[in-house]
């Protein structure tokens, strides 16, 4: 599947917030939007004005922020729309939840790497488990009682132990739990609730432009 290849600090500044798709980079004061504020990326962005957006502009952003922040494309992300329309329930809410599901996601969020975009590679190349058998799937929707665990032949790669050691400072979301007694493994203790996700997220808006 395609994915985005560019420098993902562009994608902040086009946001004009934090999405924080860099790691440990994006707690630091080198970080784009510490050192130039929310100005848009290019040649001319000092000089560009960000205008107030309405209507189908801010839903439109809206929509592009969120998939930046989970790392997905448009078709995936539009499927997920759809399935969370039938779901019952709020489908704004509905569609965030199956995002946060995700197993990129839930090792990004469990401490094994410092962004979604080094928990999908982690995932991607065998390296992390899922109840004890290698999922390399970064889509994969997790459970409650799955146990997510970083392999163990990959426990000793320096970005793993180096973003589980900070994981704590980081924090680490209440539907996670660490497994006692067990090395780099957490156990879903419940699903993702809206509470547990980025309040600055506007879903409603998402639903209006897919509800057109």
């Amino acid at each position: 599947m395609a994915r985005y290849h560019g420098p993902v600090c562009r994608l902040c500044r086009r946001e004009g917030a934090k999405l924080f798709l860099k790691g440990d980079k994006c707690y630091k004061p080198s970080c784009p939007i510490e050192k130039r504020g929310t100005q848009p990326p290019g040649q001319h962005g000092a000089l560009a004005r960000r205008k107030a957006l309405v209507g189908y502009g801010q839903q439109l952003r809206e929509k592009q922020k969120v998939k930046r922040i989970y790392f997905v494309l448009e078709r995936q992300f539009r499927n997920y729309f759809e399935r969370a329309a039938r779901m019952k329930g709020v489908t704004g809410e509905n569609l965030l939840i199956l995002l946060e599901r995700r197993l990129d996601n839930a090792v990004y969020r469990a401490g094994f790497a410092t962004s979604r975009r080094q928990a999908r590679q982690l995932v991607v190349h065998g390296h992390i488990a899922v109840n004890g058998r290698k999922v390399d799937i970064p889509s994969f929707q997790v459970n409650v009682g799955d146990q997510i665990s970083v392999r163990e032949a990959s426990r000793r790669i320096p970005q793993v132990e180096a973003a589980w050691q900070t994981a704590a400072g980081r924090g680490r979301p209440s539907w996670l739990v660490p497994v006692e007694g067990e090395e780099m493994s957490v156990r879903v203790a419940r699903l993702p609730q809206r509470d547990d996700i980025d309040r600055q997220i506007n879903e409603q808006l998402i639903v209006e432009l897919y509800s057109k």
